[in-house]
């Protein structure tokens, strides 16, 4: 599997050694290397210091499997796995609805792989995993026995490695609907046309924790398929299940009707000028959940996410009663846990009240944190109690 040879710049080594799995083109002295070949990794002064994917579009032109001179071959990307799914059994992760292999969490840079009972869907999201895809699917079927694989190469991150964006379907033909059991709770997803690989894995751990504080009238803005919104309903008097997209708000109404949940009210509507319209109206909420989309897609646009968060974190604050708490995520990895309590800080001193922080969580445990690569850290969601 490996077939190649790249030289990196004392910098580019130093940043393996500390630790981090990339290192960029502007580090790259010498390549002899196809491109998403598995390379070896070479110093200035000659020795191997690792194995990694190469990429010949992308800014990331390494992203590291192994430090050494280890071997790289279908065993090694099997002891992978096997290591994959003993963490998501030490942590008790769901083994039928969970994410299997979180890409540079995993150690297996660039790949994602979800499971959703007895499908997959599996993300390529570099030239170094699609060069071996099918090596792949043939350990993920011996492994899982999927009813069928989706493999969904359709994210536009893709098209920094002058990849294509494209569907393909292995085995048996995919339903357009599929229905999930996610903590009692029966969830329908979209494969081949939800957001990420169908459902918010991510947030799953974060909807079992926010039961901890359900109680009297709750809104999930942006909801979505109402994942939240549905973990709140039976110890919750109403709740308001808010989205921009038609399509999510039919999807979070149907998903309420399925439960037999009969105090879900799923609005269409821009959450911002809800949260505003409720307020002047002199409505209360004793919880809120905010979940937007990535404001800050690029480091380019994060002072204007920050205000964007502000902006929705300020209304929220102002529509809570006191004692009332407020879930606040945001999913830019461009925006730091410390820049997000600072803003979070900012929006309670403008909305004139203090703010207690209950619990400060990440994504599920099943999309593990490497400590030395910061962009495996993506997902920030704060309990926060308006205190006066």
């Amino acid at each position: 599997m490996e077939n190649g040879r790249v030289t990196v710049s004392r910098r580019g080594a130093d940043r393996i050694r500390r630790g981090h799995l990339w290192v960029y083109q502007s580090d790259l002295l010498k390549t002899d290397a196809p491109p998403g070949a598995i390379v070896s990794v070479l110093d200035e002064r000659g020795p191997v210091i690792g194995k990694a994917f190469f990429s010949s579009k992308s800014q990331i032109a390494l992203r590291l499997l192994a430090r050494g001179n280890a071997v790289i071959n279908e065993q090694f990307l099997k002891t992978r796995f096997d290591d994959a799914d003993r963490l998501r059994e030490r942590l008790g992760v769901d083994p039928m609805l969970s994410r299997r292999i979180y890409s540079e969490g995993d150690l297996v840079p660039g790949l994602i792989v979800d499971r959703y009972e007895d499908r997959l869907v599996v993300q390529s999201l570099i030239q170094g995993t699609d060069a071996i895809q099918s090596t792949i699917t043939d350990i993920l079927t011996a492994r899982y026995q999927p009813r069928s694989i989706l493999l969904r190469n359709d994210s536009r991150v893709r098209e920094l490695e002058g990849l294509p964006l494209e569907q393909e379907v292995l085995g048996d033909p995919l339903p357009e609907t599929l229905i999930v059991n996610e903590d009692g709770k029966k969830l329908s997803v979209s494969l081949a046309g939800g957001q990420k690989t169908g459902s918010y894995l991510d947030q799953r751990d974060n909807h079992r924790a926010v039961r901890r504080y359900a109680h009297g009238q709750a809104l999930d803005a942006f909801c979505y398929g109402g994942g939240f919104a549905l973990q709140l309903s039976d110890l919750c008097e109403h709740v308001d299940a808010v989205d921009i997209s038609a399509q999510a708000v039919e999807v979070a109404k149907a998903n309420a009707e399925r439960n037999g949940l009969h105090n879900v009210d799923c609005i269409e509507a821009n959450a911002f000028d809800f949260l505003r319209d409720r307020h002047r109206e002199g409505a209360r909420y004793d919880i809120i959940i905010l979940d937007p989309p990535a404001f800050a897609k690029n480091k380019e646009s994060l002072e204007g996410a920050l205000r964007g968060y502000k902006e929705i974190n300020n209304r929220a604050m102002r529509l809570l009663r006191r004692g009332g708490i407020l879930i606040s995520c945001s999913c830019s990895h461009h925006l730091s846990e410390g820049q997000f309590a600072e803003m979070l800080a900012a929006a309670a001193r403008d909305a004139g009240c203090w703010i207690r922080v209950l619990e400060r969580r990440f994504q599920s445990a099943d999309h593990p944190i490497l400590l030395a690569v910061p962009e495996t850290l993506y997902l920030k969601c704060f309990f926060l109690e308006i205190v006066a």
